[in-house]
């Protein structure tokens, strides 16, 4: 396990010919499959396979070496691991997938193949939280794009009521909100009793504001505690925005 957590080949290789378990796991149910995986070391795991290596072992929180792998990013990794029977399907405990990590880590060539062998786009955590959600909330707009063109729900909302959009235009991510918008997601009110243009004014971004105004947002819409985006605010340029906006729309 040390040895292929660290990247020794040959100590590995020496280890295993002197008879060492390959698929013995820790207390936590890491494997040496697990650490090689989980560090990018992909010579190594090509190795354990050959000596009978499962992709089958978990860890206390349901890991896999492929959810590993996926989520730090090992491109290599994850295509032998897939070869040689993962399953596409793995998913920690929480419900998270292979999928999911990587869309957490924005780790776009890692998000093609999973995509391209059969992972599920629109498969949440058990929270509700989409791969979709948590790439726009990390601001991975690429990573938003791809999804969207392979069929990401662009409304999925978790169990809180927030999609994908309304933590882009909380956290001012443009080029995600860019993406989003050319889906024409929901701008109106939402499940949870706000907007995307409620959280972008409260969270100061003139630029985001704008963007939302121009797709359509309505400043005119009370969210549950019925108030108007111009309510949340002192910024003179937002309200500015808002009122010309406004001031468009009755005209």
């Amino acid at each position: 396990m040390v040895a292929s957590y660290a990247g020794h080949i040959d100590c590995v290789k020496e280890l295993v010919l002197q008879g060492a378990d390959i698929n013995l796991q820790r207390e936590s149910g890491t494997t040496a499959l697990f650490f090689a995986a989980q560090q990018g070391h992909n010579n190594i795991v090509r190795f354990l396979f050959e000596f009978g290596a499962s992709t089958e072992f978990r860890t206390k929180d349901g890991g896999t070496a492929l959810l590993a792998a996926s989520q730090y990013g090992h491109m290599q990794v994850v295509e032998t691991l897939l070869k040689h029977g993962a399953n596409i399907h793995d998913q920690l405990y929480d419900g998270a997938t292979a999928l999911f990590l990587a869309a957490q880590g924005g780790y776009l060539d890692v998000i093609r193949l999973l995509l391209s062998s059969g992972a599920k786009v629109n498969q949440p955590r058990q929270d509700g939280t989409a791969p979709l959600w948590i790439a726009s909330q990390m601001g991975h707009s690429e990573v938003v794009r791809v999804m969207l063109l392979r069929g990401a729900e662009r409304d999925a909302a978790r169990h809180d009521g927030t999609t994908a959009l309304l933590k882009a235009a909380n956290k001012g991510y443009n080029d995600v909100i860019k993406e989003l918008l050319k889906f024409s997601p929901t701008l109106g009110i939402l499940k949870n009793g706000t907007s995307a243009l409620h959280a972008a004014v409260l969270s100061g971004n003139i630029k985001t504001v704008a963007l939302l105004l121009e797709a359509g947002a309505d400043p005119a819409l009370r969210n549950k505690a019925n108030e108007l985006p111009a309510e949340l605010t002192k910024n003179e340029h937002i309200l500015r925005l808002l009122r010309s906006k406004e001031g468009h729309r009755k005209s």
